[in-house]
């Protein structure tokens, strides 16, 4: 006899996202611990979002106070918004001498 090709992929199974649950609930044992399944979707709880929303929130005003400062010296950003700043203004004022000046 010969043998059954495989199927390259998933090999013939449905994959989990698609399955179906089982339509029956598990046994819970009045003797054993009264725990509770928290409410999640597809796995992510409310506990994961407030953990991986903050690290996110972080890394996003890392990266936006680093573009404002990497981006300081372009002349429109120094004077629509560095200069606004009110204990970094006077910083980012720039005089050209006359000396300097070509016209």
């Amino acid at each position: 006899m010969r043998a059954k090709a495989v199927e390259p992929g998933n090999m013939g199974r449905t994959p989990a996202a698609f399955s179906m649950r089982s339509p029956y609930q598990a046994y819970k044992s009045p003797f054993g611990p009264q725990y509770v399944i928290p409410r999640n979707y597809h796995g992510i709880t409310v506990n994961h979002l407030i953990k991986y929303g903050g690290l996110a929130a972080g890394f996003g005003g890392v990266a936006g106070f680093f573009a404002l400062f990497f981006f300081a010296e372009v002349p429109r950003v120094r004077k629509d918004i560095m200069q606004k700043v009110p204990i970094l203004g006077d910083y980012f004022i720039q005089e050209i001498p006359p000396e300097d000046n070509p016209f």
